[in-house]
């Protein structure tokens, strides 16, 4: 699966928040988090720690 960057972005807009801080808060690498939003594909329990790190479902942030 990959990440909707626009959406990505517009959620850690609304929290204010930067790559560095997201990574922290889904207990993730920076590394990883630039990754997956450089569009490599991420597994579904990455996914899920990016959306809840959002406060969002998982279905709400990938591409379709």
């Amino acid at each position: 699966m990959r990440l909707d960057k626009t959406k990505v972005l517009l959620l850690m807009a609304d929290f204010s928040m930067n790559q560095k801080e997201l990574a922290g808060k889904a207990g993730i690498s920076r590394q990883t988090l630039s990754a997956v939003m450089s569009g490599w594909s991420c597994r579904p329990a990455l996914l899920g720690k990016i959306a809840r790190a959002l406060e969002v479902k998982p279905e709400e942030i990938i591409e379709l």
